[in-house]
């Protein structure tokens, strides 16, 4: 799997029921493998989300983008519960998982997440 300087994944996390940033969100993303019938991942990086819902720095940058199933793990949970026991008992969500396939290593994947307490939705951003 071959790297080529430019390409990286960065993400940030819109809490839609309030219209705000959501702060305080930890990020995993994992990179994949397949071996016929199992599947294994790898952490590649861990971050928090900022005052303004985004990360101080890209997940992967600098060549280090590989043509590969990634997997980002939003853990809500914990943003959860940081609110209101109202806002608590109706969030659903622990831990919102999102997997996308990088094949142009030297694109930008940027993969948002909009949450709220009973859904969620996400985009390939720009």
């Amino acid at each position: 799997m071959m790297s080529v300087a430019g390409g990286r994944i960065t993400t940030h996390v819109l809490d839609t029921s309030k219209g705000v940033p959501a702060v305080g969100v930890r990020i995993e993303l994992y990179v994949l493998h397949r071996d016929g019938e199992k599947e294994s991942k790898r952490k590649v990086a861990e971050s928090v989300t900022n005052s303004d819902g985004r990360l101080d720095a890209p997940l992967l940058d600098s060549g280090k983008l590989e043509q590969a199933v990634y997997e980002l793990q939003f853990n809500v949970e914990g943003y959860y519960a940081e609110r209101s026991l109202e806002e608590l008992g109706q969030a659903l969500w622990t831990v919102v998982p999102i997997r996308f396939a990088v094949s142009d290593t030297a694109s930008h994947y940027h993969i948002p997440l909009l949450i709220a307490p009973g859904g969620y939705s996400t985009y390939r951003g720009s």
